[in-house]
């Protein structure tokens, strides 16, 4: 029996039927054109790819996209009636018109996972066959260009239904085969954003033997591979590789994985094998513009199977591992020969760029593989001798602008990866790159932007996974650590801050963890300094960012004196067990020195409260912001920028309540928003 609640609800919907059957209608009629859709009429009536996002036009179909999903789930009848008819007129051609099929098939793809399951999985077969026959039936390019482009997005907003009706499925990649011959701008680029969206959603149909079916489906693909991709443009082959890798991932039976890795490398590595011979019978090929882009392509399909193969790629990479390291050698040793001939001019000619774009292909190969390396002891013994002896001392010897920013990331995913085990190589890897990347960008806070960054998260990684390593390094060496940590939260670059300060932090912690007479040294030697830098930076107007990880830094310090766990006498002379009296003191006068207009109560108040809050850092956060704004205040900068991080944390948590909301009505988030991948 229904409570009052429930017919009275009815009552009002019944009474608004009409009126919302009219919005449903003139939604489908108007819907925006959504991001993932390429091929677009433009001014002159033309058909043709779109190269420019249109922001607004992806706004306002967000926007319309949640309404038409709410409007669904109040009367999905209705909806279904309204896009059925206008979809039989588009067939019948009674409103046959390139923005009538776009509009309503957008409207389509739009309501992906608003209905019932069952009452998807019926309407979509009605609408695939629709559009598929109207495609066999429609004549003319541009004609088929739209009506492709809108099978392509409508499938791929139902991973759901492709999953669930195997033959749909793979008569729908048959037709994405076709359009991958479609030579009209932008059906082949969404032909492969398409393939490789079903592929990720779709993984394991591909690599199972379906009802009816003699083998699995990868078979096909593979067996036919070179045909499918003869028309497609080298990035569309790039994207088309990690999609079948995508698919060999899922695979579980070691030996057909590997088989299949095999055939799909075999064309590249044909490619691999016979440019490599015409190297090695000729070096002088290795100046020739078309053989460096014939091997940055090939590198290029190998990094994309490399990351949706994930550490199986390891099959792929034993093949090219040695060849890759000669190629990057002869590559260094051609690029400092036409420095040392040129100068920088020739650093930043044609000729050297390709070859550069090469380097960084192999980097970025190996990078991707380690990453994702599940065997650190393979990783150690059989990769990192013969890739340590080419690239590091490369690094160190070439000139700055011959350095790829890559090696840096390499390093670091070697230190991620393999952690305590890699302990013993880190000085060997900070002599490779650490002082001459540190004299590329100590100079000032702008160039080499890349280097940068990478360097400070290898720095990062090295301090958060083998800490230890550091601690083998030579004193000097130490020394040029701490001021790059000092350099970093220095930077007006936010992010590079921030990481600098991360790195401090997690620094102490790991400090405090060692022995005795190591934290001891480590906190005569730096404490003092360490302070007066963060002092500095924190009360610059410059660096108004960051407040949070000052304040637990500051607080984390405060904190060893409280706990009697700096034993040493920072002052030199003072009495260990009086280092709180010290330091209170010592900080009063550097205060004073560097803000004379503040009074010495102020400043005592300011010190005393510091000591008194160390143990909560969220009062110490508030304390010192409070001290901020005093010397703002005297030298008239602004103070909202003391309280952006309380902002990005109401917009985050706004962002995260809003999710949990889309995510709690079915429909609402894209189908490609949802974690929902096969494994």
């Amino acid at each position: 029996m229904k409570t009052p609640f429930e017919s009275q609800s009815q009552t009002r919907r019944k009474f608004y039927d009409a009126t919302l059957s009219t919005v449903r209608t003139i939604m489908i009629e108007r819907m925006a054109k959504p991001e993932e859709v390429l091929v677009v009429e433009n001014d002159q009536g033309e058909v043709v790819r779109e190269f420019m996002k249109d922001t607004d036009s992806i706004n306002m179909y967000k926007l319309m996209r949640e309404t038409l999903v709410y409007l669904t789930h109040l009367d999905t009848v209705d909806t279904e009636r309204i896009m059925t008819d206008k979809l039989h007129r588009q067939v019948d051609g009674s409103e046959w018109s390139w923005k009538n099929l776009n509009t309503l098939c957008w409207a389509i793809g739009s309501i992906s996972g608003a209905m019932h399951e069952e009452d998807e999985m019926r309407f979509l077969v009605t609408v695939i066959k629709e559009l598929l026959g109207l495609c066999e039936q429609k004549r003319g390019k541009d004609n088929k260009a739209i009506i492709a482009s809108n099978i392509m997005y409508i499938v791929g907003q139902y991973p759901r239904f492709l999953r669930a009706h195997w033959k749909f499925l793979k008569t729908v990649v048959n037709k994405l085969f076709e359009f991958m011959h479609e030579t009209h701008d932008g059906v082949q680029d969404m032909a492969c954003d398409t393939f490789i969206k079903i592929a990720q959603k779709c993984r394991r149909h591909f690599v199972t033997i379906q009802v009816s079916e003699s083998y699995p489906f990868i078979d096909e693909i593979l067996l036919n591979l070179r045909s499918i991709i003869c028309d497609l443009g080298q990035q569309q082959v790039q994207t088309f590789y990690e999609a079948i890798g995508y698919m060999i991932a899922s695979e579980a039976d070691d030996g057909t994985q590997a088989s299949l890795i095999e055939r799909l490398m075999a064309l590249p590595n044909q490619i691999w094998d016979e440019t490599i011979q015409m190297i090695k019978a000729n070096p002088e090929a290795l100046k020739d513009v078309e053989c460096l882009k014939q091997f940055a392509n090939v590198l290029r399909a190998n990094q994309r199977a490399c990351i949706s193969l994930g550490n199986v790629y390891v099959h792929q990479l034993k093949k090219i591992f040695y060849d890759s390291l000669q190629l990057y050698k002869l590559l260094s040793n051609s690029i400092s020969a036409a420095v040392v001939v040129g100068g920088d001019l020739a650093n930043k000619g044609p000729f050297i760029r390709n070859m550069k774009t090469v380097k960084k292909e192999i980097l970025k190969i190996l990078s991707s593989w380690i990453s994702k390396a599940t065997n650190p002891q393979l990783v150690y013994e059989y990769f990192l001798p013969p890739m340590f002896e080419a690239i590091l001392l490369d690094y160190k010897t070439n000139a700055p602008d011959a350095r790829e920013p890559e090696v840096l990331t390499l390093m670091r995913s070697v230190v991620e990866r393999l952690e305590g085990s890699i302990t013993p190589r880190i000085p060997e890897i900070f002599d490779g790159v650490f002082q001459c990347t540190l004299e590329m960008i100590n100079k000032n806070f702008e160039e080499y932007p890349e280097h940068r960054t990478n360097f400070f998260l290898l720095l990062q990684a090295v301090n958060q996974k083998c800490f230890a390593g550091l601690l083998t390094i030579p004193g000097p060496q130490f020394k040029l650590i701490i001021d790059s940590i000092v350099w970093a939260f220095k930077h007006h670059m936010r992010n590079v801050a921030e990481i600098g300060l991360q790195i401090l932090y997690q620094m102490f912690k790991n400090i405090a963890a060692q022995p005795a007479d190591v934290a001891q040294s480590f906190y005569k030697a730096y404490y003092l300094v360490l302070l007066e830098h963060l002092f500095s930076v924190a009360s610059d107007p410059t660096h108004s960012g960051n407040l949070n990880l000052f304040s637990t830094i500051l607080a984390y310090m405060f904190t060893l004196i409280d706990d009697k766990k700096v034993v040493v006498a920072l002052g030199g002379v003072n009495d260990p067990s009086d280092n709180m009296t010290f330091l209170q003191s010592y900080i009063q006068q550097m205060l004073k020195s560097a803000f004379p207009h503040l009074t010495e109560s102020q400043i005592k108040i300011t010190v005393a409260g510091m000591f008194q809050l160390d143990q909560d850092v969220g009062q110490f956060k508030e304390h010192l912001r409070d001290f901020l704004v005093q010397i703002k205040e005297f030298t008239g900068d602004d103070e909202t920028d003391l309280f952006i991080e309380e902002r990005e944390g109401l917009l985050k948590k706004a962002q995260e309540d809003k999710r949990k909301i889309q995510m709690a009505v079915p429909g609402i988030l894209n189908p490609h928003e949802i974690d929902d991948m096969e494994d």
